[in-house]
């Protein structure tokens, strides 16, 4: 048998998934996850599977950590530093909230509005440079932002891929 394996390492547990694709043969499993060194977790969930790691063609791992981190506000304080014209787009979003049009509600953006900052650039889907970088403003809005109590910066550019 070969065996292709997928980890996924949460912040409560650390799901595993191994197949044989000739054989159609699965083995799953469900192992405590262990924080303080998530190598722990994933190799006990591999002795868990009892599969023959000699024979392991692909081991695919994932882990839903940092997106839990985020979620539950536990990182850093994140400033960001965007596009000018795009500072709200946190909390704009793309209308999928549960009410679109009410007034009120529990919506929290994940970084506050006093920790955004907008420079001048502008780039077009194509990769064209329309409005350059201003580096010297960017460096003012650093500086800002980290007077504001930022700890680590989210840097995100429209088109910049």
């Amino acid at each position: 048998m070969t065996w292709q394996i997928g980890v996924d390492v949460g912040g409560t547990f650390t799901d595993l998934l191994a197949l044989d694709p000739q054989g159609g043969v699965f083995r799953v499993a469900k192992v405590p996850s262990t924080p303080e060194d998530q190598s722990v977790g994933f190799i006990d969930g591999l002795a868990v599977l009892e599969s023959d790691l000699a024979a392991v063609a692909a081991l695919v791992h994932g882990t839903t950590v940092a997106t839990n981190a985020v979620l539950e506000r536990k990182g850093a304080r994140c400033g960001l530093i965007t596009t000018a014209g795009f500072r709200d787009v946190l909390e704009l979003g793309r209308r999928t909230r549960p009410n679109p049009y009410g007034m009120t509600g529990s919506f929290e953006a994940l970084i506050p509005r006093d920790l955004r900052a907008e420079v001048p650039e502008c780039i077009d889907a194509a990769g064209r440079v329309l409005t350059p970088l201003d580096e010297a403003v960017v460096r003012q809005e650093v500086h800002r932002l980290r007077e504001r109590g930022a700890e680590a910066l989210v840097i995100h550019f429209i088109h910049a891929y």
